[in-house]
């Protein structure tokens, strides 16, 4: 697997070694000592999560407060835009945002590790995602930064209105969010 620090360098793609042929594709999405290895963590994941959203549906952007989940994510139909934003009130990229595509193309993974928030937009017609956790959802510690937050910027792909959940329409800016 090939690893890829971000500009936020704990934010990680990852890309799969891919072996494929006219017949289709194999490649080993997930090994726990291969992923501790090329990514210098010791995580554990405890939970399976799979989405299935439509065109500009937008989910986030999710943190817990308390149990921080670490996120390994990936799509496996369709395209999404990916992005993390670092919530830990005293790391030097605080409010900062990555953002990347991730595709059934490309394969790609992102590893978001605890203390970011998390979101993504899907651009294709509909997208299958999936991710692994390092802790339990926790509802009752679950928060929700606004989308569209002018400080923190996020450049989003073009959407006339993206789609969003009732919860995630009371999304608070991060200036007024409960912050790790």
């Amino acid at each position: 697997m090939k690893v890829t620090p971000t500009a936020i360098p704990d934010v990680l793609i990852i890309e799969p070694k891919v072996f494929g042929d006219a017949r289709g594709f194999f490649y080993e999405s997930f090994n726990q000592k291969a992923f501790n290895e090329a990514t210098g963590t010791n995580h554990q994941f405890v939970q399976d999560n799979h989405s299935r959203s439509a065109k500009g549906v937008l989910r986030g952007l999710h943190y817990q407060i308390q149990q921080p989940q670490g996120k390994l994510v990936r799509v496996v139909r369709g395209a999404v835009f990916d992005v993390a934003v670092d919530i830990r009130k005293n790391s030097p990229t605080f409010g900062k945002w990555v953002g990347v595509e991730l595709s059934e193309e490309n394969q790609r993974q992102m590893w978001v590790p605890p203390g970011f928030a998390h979101g993504f937009v899907v651009t294709s017609e509909s997208a299958d995602f999936l991710y692994k956790t390092t802790d339990y959802y926790a509802p009752e510690y679950e928060r929700c930064i606004a989308w569209d937050d002018p400080v923190i910027g996020i450049n989003w792909p073009s959407i006339v209105q993206p789609s969003l959940s009732s919860k995630d329409q009371l999304g608070r800016w991060l200036s007024d969010a409960d912050t790790l």
